[in-house]
């Protein structure tokens, strides 16, 4: 097949894969993609993914691409957290939640990093349908991650180099979907952390 024809045939989705492409074609030949690399029109993401060249990179397509190229996973962690605005900080690091081993890929575009959880655990994230289609954590999810993989928190000044905005936090957090999801992950000491983590939320209002 020739590339404007796989152009039109994924113009809807950010990222090319060999398996799709396989899928279009079972006859594809590989090295077309070295070819098309070679004249500029796709760019290597790491292995079996690509993208087109000529795409408008933003966050949410790279979101899809962080979803697809090490999946099942979803955005979740510092990235959901600075997603939501309940901390400052932007990096080239986009982190997320996997059931498979923890991964990190460099990448010319960013670097990307996956933290394992165990399968009961892979729950509370929808689905942005506006944008991409990229699955992120909801925020009480993102911060339930956070806490269950640093057992390093031992104490709510623990707390201090995060930078909470505490506007932000109060506005969007849901108590009740906090507690519900807290209790799925059936974790003492993601409970004690968690404690640790609402005593922190209530110097807020003190």
């Amino acid at each position: 097949m020739q590339y404007i024809e796989i152009k039109k045939l994924l113009k809807n989705d950010p990222l090319i894969s060999l398996k799709e492409l396989h899928k279009i074609n079972a006859n594809f030949d590989r090295r077309r993609l070295h070819e098309w690399q070679k004249k500029d029109y796709i760019k290597k993401i790491t292995k079996g993914f690509y993208i087109f060249t000529d795409i408008d990179l933003n966050e949410n397509i790279t979101f899809n691409i962080a979803n697809k190229i090490y999946a099942p996973s979803y955005i979740s962690l510092e990235t959901a957290l600075n997603y939501y605005g309940i901390i400052p900080e932007s990096t080239y690091l986009v982190t997320s939640i996997s059931t498979r081993k923890t991964y990190n890929f460099q990448t010319n575009l960013v670097s990307f990093s996956y933290n394992t959880i165990k399968p009961q655990a892979f729950f509370g994230y929808f689905i942005n349908k506006n944008n991409n289609n990229f699955k992120m954590a909801y925020p009480e999810k993102a911060i339930l991650d956070y806490l269950y993989l640093h057992p390093n928190i031992k104490e709510i000044s623990d707390f201090d180099s995060l930078r909470f905005n505490k506007e932000v936090i109060t506005n969007i957090l849901n108590k009740s979907k906090f507690t519900e999801y807290l209790n799925k992950f059936s974790n003492k000491s993601l409970n004690i952390r968690a404690k640790i983590f609402m005593d922190f939320l209530k110097l807020w209002s003190t």
